[in-house]
């Protein structure tokens, strides 16, 4: 009787304040109408505790945990409060910092460890599922990694054979995650002055798991107590994730299943369809979702799916697989983070599989309610229910993985139990724009340069640049945010570029066509488009590709003009509804590469003030970025944008200037 009485008296969300978007509000009120309970309505019955908000709640020993709560009348003279061991707010609120920079750079560098583990079965030819596709970008990376394409035989330079390159790109990859002496070779592809400050400051990381585990030895009781060298450390370690892990992942992912180009798909619930088998994959890494792709295109399978009396096989994706899969082959996109509960109470998702990071549990519970098969692939991803499936995949056996998945989709297909409820919302989006695709549709094969970026950026038409990236949070109205902030950006003349579940509220919204430039755009970013034919929003893949903004970004400080690191770029970066650990990694790696960052929500630091104006002020000092926090959207864009204004003063670009031909005289003084 008690267990009713208090379900009775919880709350349900609503749907209009819960989401922006009406497939989403559609589904969370069927939800409710079914009594299945989802991330929105939990969110209305659980608050989040107000002291780990600030950041000063320290449960690292069994002597807590310790909790430090900022007096509501601010600190006045000397800071006494101190944890059992004598912590301080700073110190705690470093080490939960620091902390969460580990916890994202494992969770993005051990993805890209997976990557590199398969690259390397592909150069020793160990397996058959997996081949090189795009060999000039393994010809493009191979230097990065001291490794020659050319060798010199009786005196004449010839190319060097590709299986041997492959080869000792894939030991050199390995090598980064675990080497004993030196430091991470990727970082030397960062612009020299910026490499440089990064050296005298002692912070380019060795390798990739030594940074990791030393914040989890200096963050143990007793150890390291000073909040700026904590932040040290987290620095390496971000760096270590954005420059390094991350951006091999990127990379190796391109070579074995090609460089995005751009491409149109569809976005959205709406994109599932009641009369085929609806299969949904989920989670961040493509190397099992791209044997999936094969496999739903087999004749084998759909002839299968026919004999269930299904017209075909509609697979679509959520969260950062949708990305790769979108980016690369024009797959679907379902929807982001907080709609994955949602894909399954269509009562259309025959089966939705799952590899690692930002996967709710409760899709278990959720799939119980329905007859949805819920399955697991990764060996360190599992779940506790007992109507969850593990099918554990192998990289040398992909193929067979991958149709035994898609056969057990099919097979359901006949069990479907209640009324299926398809929302009719769904927006056309163009993805897939990299370093590469960009260059190109800047000045095309033969004249391809970021050089009509930049001096679109100096003569004005173009006012800067945005990243604006990250999660969902339940905190916040679904979507809401991203668009407000994004739509902000390019009615005031800023280009943005976007990934992860930020780019699929982009496509959502109907940002990431070319066509929405003339409606949402300010003249001269509008003109721009319209004559390069690009949306003003540019979809750069999933979160991991995060390193593809750095080397964007790396890439405008080469073609000259703007400064000679990332930090003189009027360049800004946000994540308006950030959640996880990840977000807090990408932020301060994309902090310490010089860029102004502002993040929704809240940041956890708002309990140690000292430490807190350490991320907010003084780093700029160091690296040329800094932390910054804003909640309200609108402000938010607009803290984005006067720091982009003032890198233009800086740059004494802040003025209009007259457009004059110039002949080649006026040219040569120019150079000089």
């Amino acid at each position: 009787m008690a267990d009713e009485k208090k379900s009775k008296e919880l709350k349900l969300a609503d749907p209009l304040e819960a989401s922006i978007d009406p497939a989403t509000q559609q589904m969370i009120k069927r939800a409710q109408e079914l009594g299945v309970e989802t991330v929105f309505d939990r969110a209305q019955n659980m608050k989040p505790c107000n002291i780990g908000v600030q950041g000063t709640c320290c449960k690292n020993c069994a002597m807590g945990p310790c909790r430090l709560p900022l007096p509501k009348g601010g600190i006045e003279g000397e800071d006494t409060r101190k944890g059992l061991c004598g912590a301080t707010a700073n110190t705690i609120a470093a080490r939960n910092f620091s902390r969460m920079v580990a916890g994202g750079a494992a969770a993005h560098s051990d993805h890209g460890r997976g990557v590199a583990e398969v690259f390397l079965s592909v150069a020793r030819k160990e397996t058959d599922a997996y081949h090189i596709k795009d060999y000039h970008k393994l010809l493009s990376i191979a230097p990065h990694f001291g490794v020659d394409i050319t060798v010199t035989v009786d005196g004449e330079v010839k190319d060097r054979d590709m299986d041997e390159i492959a080869l000792e790109v894939a030991e050199k990859a390995m090598n980064e995650w675990g080497k004993s002496d030196g430091e991470c070779l990727y970082l030397q592809r960062a612009p020299e002055a910026m490499y440089n400050r990064w050296k005298e400051l002692g912070v380019l990381p060795r390798n990739v798991d030594r940074e990791i585990v030393e914040i989890m030895h200096r963050t143990h009781i007793g150890v390291d107590q000073d909040y700026k060298n904590l932040i040290k450390q987290a620095t390496r370690a971000a760096l270590a994730d954005g420059w390094v892990g991350s951006m091999i992942a990127t990379d190796l992912q391109d070579v074995m299943f090609g460089t995005p180009n751009p491409v149109q798909s569809e976005v959205n619930l709406g994109v599932m369809k009641a009369d085929h088998v609806n299969l949904i994959v989920h989670g961040h890494e493509p190397i099992l979702s791209e044997m999936i792709v094969a496999a739903c295109q087999s004749k084998e399978m759909i002839d299968y799916a026919a004999t269930k009396g299904a017209k075909g096989i509609q697979l679509s994706g959520i969260c950062c697989t949708a990305n790769e899969l979108a980016q690369r082959h024009g797959v679907p996109i379902v929807g982001n983070f907080l709609q994955q509960e949602l894909a399954i109470i269509t009562g259309a998702c025959d089966a939705m599989v799952v590899d690692v990071q930002c996967i709710f549990q409760n899709l278990a519970n959720v799939a119980k309610c329905f007859h949805t098969k819920l399955i697991t692939t990764h060996p360190i991803a599992r779940m506790e229910q007992n109507n969850v499936l593990h099918i554990e995949f192998d990289e040398h056996h992909a193929m067979d993985d991958a149709k035994r998945i898609v056969k057990l989709a099919i097979d359901n297909f006949e069990n479907r139990k209640s009324e299926v409820m398809i929302p009719s919302q769904k927006e056309n989006q163009v993805v897939g724009f990299g370093v590469e695709s960009i260059e190109y549709n800047l000045g095309g094969t033969f004249r391809g340069s970021y050089y009509t970026l930049n001096d679109n950026i100096i003569n004005g038409r173009i006012r800067g640049i945005a990243g604006v990236v990250g999660c969902n949070n339940a905190r916040t109205k679904h979507n809401n945010d991203h668009i407000a902030v994004i739509k902000e950006l390019i009615k005031n003349d800023v280009i943005v570029l976007t990934t992860g579940c930020s780019a699929i509220a982009a496509g959502m919204a109907g940002l990431l066509t070319p066509e929405c430039a003339s409606v949402y755009c300010g003249p001269g970013l509008a003109e721009v488009c319209e004559t390069v034919g690009i949306p003003p929003v540019l979809h750069m893949g999933s979160c991991v590709d995060n390193s593809r903004i750095l080397l964007a970004a790396t890439e405008v400080v080469k073609a000259g003009g703007l400064g000679k690191s990332i930090k003189d770029i009027p360049v800004a970066g946000s994540a308006p509804e950030w959640m996880s650990e990840k977000a807090i990694s990408i932020g301060h790696y994309f902090v310490v590469s010089g860029v102004y960052t502002v993040f929704g929500v809240t940041l956890p630091v708002d309990g140690a003030p000292v430490f807190r104006d350490h991320l907010y002020n003084e780093l700029e000092d160091l690296y040329g970025g800094m932390w910054d926090c804003e909640p309200d959207p609108i402000k938010h864009a607009h803290k984005m944008i006067a720091h982009i204004d003032k890198k233009r003063k800086e740059l004494g670009i802040d003025k209009a200037r007259d457009r004059v031909l110039m002949d080649m005289a006026a040219r040569q003084a120019i150079d000089v």
